[in-house]
């Protein structure tokens, strides 16, 4: 069974705004600017206690519709699909929804993120976008490099958890774009369910085409099935959407990677790097891209700088690679040995990465047998991911890709 996305339209305008926030006091400015002039089209700037800030939701929301000549069915509360009537919890979430999009790069910085959404949720059980929020921050938090190290039952809980957290929230909102979207993510990380997964995806996109994070998933979900054109159209809707979000970059640049343009997916973590320095997660992307580019002192340079933040594990995996390249075989055997004593049970499909960019094919079988039987989610990037170009051909990895039942 084929997935064929729905199609994507341009965008004729874009709402910028900002928020500000002194005591209980809030003020948000928000501006409508056409796509192809780059002139304003309308502006205003609204001054509320913060007691009022989700009814300045509504006026914002229903004076852009009127500036589009949108006619609402209903009332505006339309917009505020998955939202709350509570401001505390509003509020709660919005403090864990920055600290999400700044990336919290560890276990502790999860679950802080974790910690906030909760409290949102206490405050309002049927707050279903902090759901959506939580099931996604589970799902980073399982892994997380952290978590690799930890046993495969605290794995399977948070997992457990993901997937409660997203199916209560399209319980809660099943017209949520973000809430299918994040579903989606789940069918195809925890589940390997890529057909299930792409009736959510395709929902989601149906529901709220103007999500930068449906946007992102949906691309991030196509590159790992090959369907690279509509996935790098997808990741760069959601940079047009949301050009000042980390993770639209970071995202984009690993869809460019899937897809073997790696002087792209290169471009896109530079733009990346500028909105969020010191993310140990992008430093890992850019060094397994120089690599791939072949720019291998580049990679070596920058996992061996020990300012360079990075986790161990991903700079041990990495010195492995580029130490073998520059014919440092036995240096790379350390790294090697290094990062099998942190991740070896619980990022099976790394040790087969490595062993498959050594040339050695019969190993790097054998790490992908393991992985089968772990169920290490990184078996979803199985049909597209670089690394393992070198043994694509092998009847035993056929076999294995056949398993997986990607669709066409």
């Amino acid at each position: 069974m084929g997935w064929t996305p729905p199609p994507l339209t341009a965008v004729g305008a874009i709402l910028e705004g900002s928020v500000r926030r002194a005591g209980n006091t809030v003020r948000i400015t928000a501006q409508l600017i056409n796509t192809v002039t780059g002139f304003h089209l309308w502006s205003e700037t609204y001054d509320r206690p913060f007691s009022d800030i989700l009814k300045v939701q509504t006026e914002v929301a229903t004076a852009v519709a009127q500036q589009l000549e949108i006619k609402l069915a209903g009332d505006s509360t339309k917009f505020a699909v998955g939202g709350t009537r509570n401001p505390d919890a509003f509020d709660a979430y919005l403090r864990a929804q920055r600290l999400y999009e700044e990336g919290p790069g560890d276990t502790a910085g999860w679950r802080a993120v974790l910690a906030g959404l909760d409290q949102a949720i206490a405050l309002d059980p049927n707050y279903a976008d902090a759901y959506t929020r939580r099931a996604g921050a589970l799902l980073n938090l399982a892994q997380s490099s952290d978590l690799a190290r930890s046993s495969a039952d605290a794995v399977k809980a948070l997992y457990e958890q993901a997937a409660a957290a997203a199916e209560r929230a399209v319980a809660l909102a099943p017209d949520s774009g973000d809430a299918h979207a994040v579903l989606g993510r789940v069918r195809e990380d925890i589940s390997f369910d890529f057909v299930g997964g792409a009736a959510e995806f395709d929902q989601a996109l149906a529901l709220a085409p103007g999500s930068a994070l449906v946007q992102r998933n949906a691309a991030v979900y196509m590159a790992h099935l090959g369907h690279f054109e509509p996935a790098l159209k997808a990741a760069q809707r959601a940079v047009d959407l949301d050009p000042q979000n980390f993770f639209s970059y970071l995202q984009q640049g690993l869809t460019f990677y899937d897809a073997r343009q790696y002087s792209e997916a290169l471009a896109a973590f530079r733009h990346a790097q500028a909105l969020q320095r010191g993310s140990p997660e992008l430093n890992h992307y850019l060094a397994f891209t120089f690599f791939m580019l072949g720019q291998t002192e580049q990679a070596r340079q920058l996992c061996e700088a020990t300012a360079t933040p990075m986790h161990d594990d991903d700079r041990h995996w990495c010195l492995a690679l580029v130490y073998h390249a520059l014919g440092r075989q036995a240096d790379a055997e350390h790294e090697f040995d290094q990062y099998k004593k942190l991740d070896a049970d619980g990022q099976s499909v790394s040790c087969a990465e490595i062993y498959a960019q050594w040339g050695n094919a019969p190993a790097a079988l054998q790490w992908l047998t393991k992985a089968e039987r772990l169920h290490d989610w990184l078996l979803g990037l199985l049909k597209t991911d670089p690394l393992l170009d070198p043994i694509r051909n092998e009847p035993q990895f056929k076999a294995l890709v056949a398993r997986m039942k990607f669709p066409p």
